[in-house]
């Protein structure tokens, strides 16, 4: 079975263009690797053996790490508060998984409806949300090579609709204002309003995407 693999070097290279003004290519690498990074935490944590992965995690402290542990640390609430929306999503899409053509076409149609009213950071967690989930459904079913094909589908998706609204927040270092180190209380409450009432919204995609019966 494939390895989701990361090099230092690349890792290395993804980190410095947070020293400077990103172009849309770095964005979207960096999309890629928190994608995996997102996937492999989802993995360990649903406890799904597809061969000991390699520890490729960014590099500790640094300002990629930083936005891993956000982006996750948001996607465990939003899971939480709507744990089904982002289980068996491939059940819930009643697509077959042996077809890469029928995976990505799905993902990017639910990743299309989720950002057609515009687009905001819980959206995005969403769309990693997403994401993983599928992932965990290709690799429970014996697909795992599919993980790959949906971290690349995730790129092309951030190149073609999200790199001009990440440019304008200046790149991923964005979301880290989006966790309030303060008061836990008030850290909950913004994730509840930014991300709960689109759990309901992500929930409606999936039923729209259901083939009529």
């Amino acid at each position: 079975m494939e390895v989701l693999r990361r090099s230092s070097v690349f890792a290395a290279e993804v980190m410095e263009v947070f020293d400077r003004s990103p172009t849309d290519k770095e964005l979207v690498s960096q999309a890629k690797a928190l994608c995996r990074d997102y996937i492999n935490s989802r993995l360990v944590r649903a406890g799904v053996s597809w061969s000991k992965p390699e520890h490729n995690s960014p590099v500790p402290g640094g300002k990629l790490a930083e936005v891993s542990t956000i982006l996750l640390r948001l996607g465990d609430e939003l899971e939480y508060i709507r744990p089904n929306v982002y289980r068996n999503i491939a059940r819930q899409l009643n697509i077959s998984l042996h077809s890469e053509t029928v995976v990505t076409d799905a993902f990017l149609a639910v990743a299309a409806q989720i950002f057609t009213a515009g687009i905001t950071w819980g959206k995005v967690v969403s769309l990693y949300a997403v994401a993983a989930g599928l992932a965990v459904d290709c690799v429970r079913h014996a697909q795992p090579a599919m993980v790959h094909t949906i971290v690349d589908c995730l790129g092309e998706f951030v190149r073609k609709t999200l790199v001009t609204w990440l440019k304008r927040r200046g790149g991923w270092a964005d979301i880290t204002k989006c966790v309030v180190n303060t008061d836990p209380s008030l850290r909950s409450h913004w994730l509840v309003a930014a991300l709960c009432s689109f759990g309901h919204f992500l929930k409606a995609i999936f039923f729209v995407l259901l083939p009529e019966r």
